[in-house]
């Protein structure tokens, strides 16, 4: 794919996911209400779709971006704070994870679970200073960000100099037969699972939500490229059955000179 295609692509992949919102110049207000109405449902219909593995998946991710003991993490879109949690027991008592989602009831049960330091804001406007993380991460929750280049600015300012980039994300498979699979799995089996196990059609409407915006989203060669245009460096992307990718990238470590 040439540098050309991938911003077309990048483009219409954008675009496809805006067009699902009624108003796409509503859609941050129209994004947080959804998650602000499903909240209450939202680690019960994730814990449905990963079949329980949710957790050690994350966990997993963390370990193999570096993450550790001591180290400072601001986890964007943090929802319920699934990664976050995972992501304090790696830091442990000497760490500090921060979590920043624009859904105040999401933010509410983290602070439920967690007791971490949340703020409310979105990916493209992170109201925190330059290079106070050692880590930034963002899981699932690409397909939400209405400008991702400007959220990986955001992401990249709040990093220290050699700071680590985690995304975790999945994508509609390209092969048609495991992506019609996939599809009566999250899109068809999970949205009905979700409505049985709560007795709430917002649960329904909520993985269906999911499972469009999946179709629509960018393909990872174009999520490395946005990444690397946005000054990441070893960019990375892992692919499990062309489903589940997990990315990571890092921000120099030498510090940049001023402009002339």
């Amino acid at each position: 794919m040439s540098n050309a295609d991938d911003h077309t692509e990048e483009g219409r992949a954008q675009a496809r996911v805006a067009a699902y919102y009624a108003d796409p110049a509503r859609r941050l207000t129209l994004m947080r209400d959804l998650f602000n109405r499903s909240a209450r449902y939202y680690d019960l219909v994730n814990l449905l779709v990963s079949l329980g593995s949710g957790a050690w998946y994350r966990r997993f991710c963390l370990r193999r971006a570096g993450l550790g003991s001591g180290k400072t993490l601001v986890d964007i879109c943090t929802g319920t704070g699934l990664l976050a949690r995972e992501a304090v027991r790696l830091t442990g008592k000497t760490g500090l994870v921060i979590g920043v989602d624009v859904s105040e009831a999401m933010l509410a049960i983290a602070q439920r679970n967690l007791g971490i330091p949340l703020i409310q804001a979105s990916a493209e406007a992170l109201p925190l200073a330059d290079g106070i993380a050692d880590f930034v991460t963002m899981s699932y929750a690409l397909r939400h960000v209405a400008d991702l280049q400007t959220a990986f600015a955001e992401a990249r300012r709040t990093l220290r100099p050699g700071g680590t980039m985690l995304l975790l994300e999945v994508s509609a498979p390209r092969n048609r037969i495991l992506r019609a699979l996939v599809g009566s799995f999250i899109g068809f089996l999970i949205p009905r699972l979700s409505q049985l196990a709560t007795r709430d059609a917002r649960a329904r409407a909520l993985m269906q939500y999911h499972w469009q915006t999946i179709l629509s989203y960018m393909p990872p060669d174009v999520v490395l490229r946005v990444m690397r245009e946005s000054g990441f460096e070893s960019v990375t992307c892992t692919s499990y059955i062309d489903l589940f990718h997990y990315y990571i990238g890092h921000k120099p470590s030498e510090p940049e000179c001023p402009p002339p």
